[in-house]
């Protein structure tokens, strides 16, 4: 069989990744170590009985939790599945490897990082996937597991090897909202929070996701009962956690507990109870993050994780100090752009919003085929909404501060008046920022841009990530009177440098006139397209449209590289007169992917047509394929 260079990455000693495989399969086990069991749901949020949801019918993971250990706030590094589940394959953070940190992207992995598959391979562990992979990075699903397909089960494995086994329900997923799910809970049950309109639509959501996560319950009942009838249980480890948070408004996508905060029980059997750290029934308060579950696997099976991943393991023989802060992020979602970073420590959540000017609710085609973020929209474009409700659609303070424990919906933003909470809010922004650094956050450079990479982007002078953050800052959070510093940094050597100074610009819209001479020469001068694109839309709001918008026609128009092109049309998005850069615009509306979605919405709501209810998405693509 021919090798691909994901099975050819060299294990430490020399040996490839396939060979050690083989040679651990052929050697006697030096000792015995668990089998490990990962049930993975899809969006939501822990809406469980164990976790104290009244209207939740979730018994078997209730029973999990009751004889297991119960985490009471665990995080998944995006709100959203593909680079989540780059950080649980990787144990490194996507926004330390980009364009991983974007929604349905390709990183390019460096050879010395592995996947946690490969190690325990190493250690010869039978490693199986059912089914989702969605790793968001150029890696082959058949070069990592022993079988990774709707058939892979641990049933399979050579005698006398123990397992790690991954099985994936999309039961609770996104798209499982698209129709209604009858059961026990009905919409007049439920509770709406106040950002949202209590509305049938939103009712009838939040009542399908309750049935939908008994539903999903039971598929944790069965796997849990099959591994008992295989006379398994007591050697195995069992984890069920949910891969990002929830699904309803404002939660997939959105850096707000709903958005992140995601479900997890484990279960350590009598045999492996040295490997936990609270008795059986305990609930763990502490943070943990997706970050942590590469090392703890690690951990579990006594292996030192690599200097390279940032989690700290939370089972095993190698457990560490409780986290304090778990932090998460956003960039790209689908077809529009972010860049949101976030931390908390479970009791306070502080946010900082890189991109001000957008709105949290961009349209979002798949996202707005729930009936819920229809209504929402149809009632916020006819004004029904009150301040609180509308502010979804409205553009986003730099920064958000919450105090979960007195306004768990978010709503009530400290950032500006907080109160006794100043020294949590300075604290949190410290440790924000020693985060990003310690990481190398690649979310500053513009996705597509050369820079972009785990090894890229650490080339010497390449990225210089401090001086970006505080222009990022500057330019996001800043003051009117700091535009002329913006201005002076568009003619930097730097790409990233020149793409933070031009976006600067662009937020203070006509407070950036007095320099539309020097964005027009900058744009004149300009080598990268991502930064053009800046100052393109950037120009249209200094007096200088017509020239804007001639250059995001020409970059939509002949642009080989899809990520400008749909930065230009993210641009236009905003633009009050785009009509000469319609016909560009149009001739995208049939695409099947992401530029599709988004010049269809720009071409409805140019033309007039544009309505909530009716779906951007092509008719041919499968409903749960996001």
């Amino acid at each position: 069989m021919k090798l691909n260079r994901r099975q050819a990455i060299t294990a430490i000693g020399a040996a490839s990744v396939t060979s050690a495989c083989a040679t651990a399969r052929s050697m006697p086990m030096s000792r015995e170590r668990p089998n490990i069991l990962w049930i993975v749901s899809e969006d939501n949020n822990p809406f469980i009985g164990a976790y104290g949801d009244p209207l939740a019918h979730t018994p078997n993971i209730d029973a999990m939790a009751r004889g297991g250990i119960l985490y009471r706030n665990v995080y998944s590094n995006a709100p959203v599945c593909a680079p989540s589940r780059f950080c649980l394959l990787t144990g490194i953070n996507p926004e330390s490897a980009a364009p991983a940190n974007h929604m349905r992207a390709e990183a390019r992995l460096p050879d010395f990082i592995r996947t946690y598959p490969e190690y325990l391979r190493a250690l010869g562990y039978y490693c199986t996937n059912n089914s989702k992979t969605d790793y968001n990075c150029k890696i082959e699903p058949d070069a990592i597991w022993d079988e990774s397909s709707r058939d892979a089960h641990y049933r399979n494995r050579p005698e006398g090897a123990p397992f790690m086994a991954v099985f994936n329900t999309e039961i609770t997923h996104e798209s499982r909202l698209f129709g209604v799910t009858e059961g026990k809970v009905s919409p007049e049950d439920v509770r709406v929070p106040p950002y949202l309109p209590d509305s049938p639509e939103v009712r009838r959501d939040f009542a399908s996701y309750y049935n939908l996560m008994e539903k999903m319950d039971l598929f944790v009942g069965d796997r849990l009962r099959e591994l008992e009838e295989a006379g398994l249980a007591e050697d195995t480890i069992v984890f069920y956690y949910s891969d990002n948070g929830g699904c309803m408004p404002r939660s997939k996508r959105y850096c707000y507990e709903e958005g992140q905060r995601v479900a997890m029980v484990v279960h350590v059997p009598e045999k492996w109870r040295h490997l936990a750290p609270v008795p059986a029934g305990s609930e763990i308060a502490a943070p943990v993050s997706f970050i942590d579950f590469v090392p703890t696997l690690l951990s579990l099976v006594g292996e030192q994780q690599p200097r390279e991943m940032p989690g700290k393991a939370f089972l095993g023989q190698n457990i560490a100090d409780p986290k304090v802060y778990a932090f998460g992020m956003r960039n790209r979602m689908d077809e529009r752009y972010d860049f949101i970073r976030t931390v908390t420590d479970g009791r306070y959540r502080y946010i900082r919003n890189y991109m001000p000017h957008r709105p949290w609710g961009q349209v979002v085609g798949f996202e707005w085929m729930l009936r819920s973020y229809q209504d929402w929209h149809a009632r916020y474009l006819a004004g029904e909404l009150t301040p609180v409700q509308s502010r979804f659609f409205e553009p986003k303070p730099y920064e958000e501060f919450y105090d979960l424990a007195a306004d768990p919906d978010e709503i009530d933003n400290l950032a500006g008046n907080p109160g006794s909470g100043s020294g949590v809010l300075n604290a949190m922004r410290k440790a924000l920022d020693e985060h990003m650094l310690a990481i190398n956050d690649n979310g500053f450079i513009p996705e597509g841009s050369l820079l972009e990479g785990y090894v890229e982007s650490r080339q010497p002078g390449a990225y210089p990530l401090a001086q970006v953050m505080a222009l990022a800052a500057r330019a996001a959070g800043g003051t009117a009177d700091e535009v002329d510093a913006l201005a002076a940094e568009l003619s930097s050597d730097n790409e990233v440098i020149r793409y933070w100074a031009a976006t600067g610009l662009l937020i203070r819209g006509e407070g950036a006139a007095p320099f539309a001479g020097a964005m027009q020469a900058a744009l004149e001068a300009e080598s990268s397209p991502q930064v053009r694109v800046v100052l393109a839309e950037g120009l249209i709001h200094v007096g200088r449209a017509e020239a804007g918008v001639t250059e995001l026609a020409r970059l939509l128009a002949d642009s080989s590289a899809e990520m400008v092109r749909l930065q230009a049309l993210n641009a236009l998005t905003y633009v009050a007169d785009p009509s000469t850069a319609m016909p560009a615009v149009e001739a995208l509306v049939d695409d099947p992917g992401y530029l599709g979605r988004a010049a269809s919405y720009l071409a409805r709501v140019q033309d007039g047509t544009f309505d909530p209810h009716v779906s951007l998405m092509p008719p041919w693509r499968e409903p749960g394929s996001q």
